[in-house]
């Protein structure tokens, strides 16, 4: 073999040891995705602290593998697959909701219990996409799953699709977390097409304040119906409940600190990375994962829609009115429901604040699509 001949072999072999030879333009389309997502994270400030540990992910995840070489989260022994593990395995959620409970104030919804209604009504969506995706043919299994992302809680879909449809978590996650992130661009107009300007410019009473003794009673007696309803809902529901106790008890401000703040951290770019790390383009880029997509917007949607028609029910029979708009708060995207609410009153009115209004839908919701997921675990598991 002579010089020219040998150095042309070796770069033949160069090559193959590249990520270039296996390259697909799905793997480009999805490379785009991800640089999509850091976009809307870093210009638009969607769910900055979501879309960018995705985004990023995302690219990383469509780095094509050589072949013998362990890398990605479907390799087993690769450090990538251990880190996912962690969202295959249902762990990562319920210390997310710890920590979601350690910064959550429930004294709205205290002050004004019947608001609760509107989170329950806004998970109308999930169980009436779960009929839609089993006429599309998906399993009961798997249509619990899709169901979940219409209670617009990342968290709650990822445990669910962990239990009942493996097989779909990365589409699932991805759209249940990229519909959180565009709370801003998809519920407004819902909004603004199922209520008149009148409704609109409705005032509500300030909420009253709720006392210590109050705040600290209810998530040991929350958690109790809870589960005694959806005992399926015991892991997050606890955690939850767990978390927020640590909040109002005040003599264990040390573990609500590092719960709300570096626990919580940790855990959603551990679990944000791992989800985009799964979307490659071969496992990914599937009939099922367009339809898991379409369907998530759907249930959205109509999860958006329900809390506000239910308002604007309740309002039929009640004295002291509801702003029909802060039944869009309904779902469990918490806060960022509830201050796309308070932007349009404000468009309407520029003193009219309904952020702490809104706030008891709002966490309402985290309830119940937890619950809504512990009923569907019940019922759907093998």
């Amino acid at each position: 073999m002579n010089t020219l001949d040998y150095l042309g072999t070796k770069a033949g072999q160069l090559y193959q040891t590249t990520a270039f030879a296996e390259f697909q333009i799905g793997n480009v389309v999805m490379i785009l995705i991800g640089m999509l997502f850091i976009f809307l994270a870093i210009s638009k400030h969607y769910e900055p602290l979501l879309l960018v540990p995705i985004g990023f992910g995302v690219i990383v995840g469509n780095i094509p593998s050589v072949a013998g070489m362990g890398l990605s989260v479907y390799d087993e022994g690769s450090v990538l697959r251990y880190l996912y593990l962690g969202v295959e395995k249902g762990v990562y959620p319920p210390l997310i909701f710890l920590g979601i409970g350690a910064m959550t104030d429930f004294s709205t919804m205290l002050s004004n219990p019947r608001l609760v209604l509107l989170g329950a009504a806004a998970q109308v969506g999930v169980f009436l996409t779960f009929l839609g995706a089993l006429v599309l043919g998906f399993t009961p299994q798997e249509a619990g799953a899709i169901g979940i992302i219409g209670g617009a809680d990342g968290p709650t879909a990822i445990f669910l699709s962990s239990r009942l449809a493996p097989n779909l978590l990365g589409a699932i996650a991805i759209a249940a977390y990229s519909y959180m992130a565009l709370v801003p661009v998809i519920q407004p107009p819902i909004m603004v097409l199922l209520t008149t300007r009148k409704e609109r410019l409705m005032r509500m009473k300030p909420p009253r304040h709720v006392s210590r003794r109050e705040r600290i009673i209810f998530p040991i007696a929350a958690f109790l119906i809870c589960t005694a309803l959806a005992p399926g809902a015991l892991v997050l529901i606890g955690m939850l409940f767990f978390g927020n106790l640590l909040k109002e008890c005040t003599v264990t401000e040390r573990l609500a600190n590092t719960a709300r703040n570096g626990m919580i951290d940790v855990v959603t770019i551990l679990l944000g990375f791992s989800v985009g790390c799964s979307t490659n383009a071969r496992f990914f880029l599937t009939k099922q994962s367009i339809l898991i997509f379409a369907l998530g917007a759907i249930s959205f949607a109509i999860a958006t829609a329900s809390g506000i028609l239910f308002a604007k029910l309740m309002n039929l029979f009640v004295t002291e009115k509801i702003n029909p708009l802060i039944g869009a708060a309904g779902v469990s995207a918490v806060p960022d429901s509830a201050r796309v609410v308070h932007m349009v009153g404000l468009k309407e009115d520029p003193q009219n604040f309904l952020i702490m209004h809104a706030m008891a839908p709002n966490v309402a919701g985290v309830l119940g699509s937890a619950i809504a997921a512990g009923v569907l675990w019940s019922q759907l598991a093998n």
